[in-house]
């Protein structure tokens, strides 16, 4: 078991290590958080978008838990339509989804779950018990994690994220090996975009404002977009799905929605088999 920690911290470093955080940073996160066990308070409530309370049973093979706190945009950290689309997509049957959520408010997230639909039982943790017992990371990528049936981490990170994420998690819960070769060199070729950042200025917030990316192919081989997050679940991306040829391009399109009057920065990251993946636009400006 000591060996497989080891090489899944290992794995785990090739995800995270980046420019803007410290290898040495994530060795000592990872070092310190897989094998070790989460602590549940006693007797958790979980509720339906918190007026039904339900009989979730937390028992399973596996567990994806996710926690978030009251810092910052709860609906940006949640981005419950994409959670809604990975529970749905694969058979989850031995898996358990349990998400803590500790607001400031309580009608901040029962708003984001209304609005959003969210029918999935939560725990709404308003003393933060979960935290106090634990001590998470403070970082969004190191709040969630795949647990085993004795609740012991597996895996950290947030796979609706982090598409590398989202296949380790899958390999660990279909009971596939995984071994130093799924992470083999990708075909990649090289690319180019138009711009990185776009301005949107002042406008009425409840009017949709969009803004539009050219990535352009520079290189011989075809490029192919993995995954497209956002930091937000107000903003969305749309673009196509096929592999575009060398010389050609494809447009990213960026809608936000702004749920409350405000300046704003949000981020799009664009995964892709093109060097220097995954890249990061942003949109900025002040909805009035």
């Amino acid at each position: 078991m000591k060996r497989n920690y080891l090489f899944l911290m290992l794995f785990f470093l090739c995800l995270f290590a980046c420019k803007e955080s410290p290898k040495e940073h994530y060795t000592n996160l990872l070092k310190e958080w897989l094998g070790k066990e989460v602590r549940f308070p006693a007797n958790p409530v979980f509720t339906i978008q918190g007026k039904d309370t339900v009989d979730f049973a937390m028992d399973a093979d596996y567990k994806i838990l996710t926690y978030v706190d009251s810092a910052g945009c709860i609906s940006c950290k949640l981005q419950l339509d994409r959670w809604k689309g990975f529970m749905e997509e694969e058979d989850f049957t031995s898996v358990r989804f349990l998400f803590f959520l500790s607001p400031e408010k309580r009608r901040d997230i029962l708003g984001t779950l209304k609005s959003n639909a969210f029918t999935h039982p939560v725990c709404i943790d308003e003393t933060n018990e979960l935290n106090r017992l634990n001590h998470f990371p403070t970082e969004l990528g190191g709040q969630t994690f795949l647990l085993d049936k004795n609740n012991h981490i597996v895996a950290i990170g947030n796979p609706i994220h982090n598409p590398k994420i989202k296949e380790l998690y899958l390999k660990i819960i279909q009971g596939e090996t995984v071994t130093s070769e799924d992470e083999t060199p990708q075909t990649l070729t090289t690319s180019s975009i138009d711009r990185t950042s776009v301005q949107m200025g002042q406008f009425d917030w409840q009017q949709e404002q969009t803004a539009t990316f050219t990535l352009t192919n520079t290189g011989e081989k075809p490029l192919v977009i993995y995954a497209v997050d956002t930091s937000c679940g107000c903003t969305k991306v749309e673009y196509g799905q096929e592999p575009v040829r060398p010389g050609g391009s494809i447009t990213l399109r960026v809608v936000y929605k702004a749920e409350q009057p405000g300046a704003f920065g949000k981020t799009v990251t664009v995964h892709c088999n093109a060097e220097g993946s995954p890249l990061r636009l942003t949109v900025r400006g002040e909805a009035v």
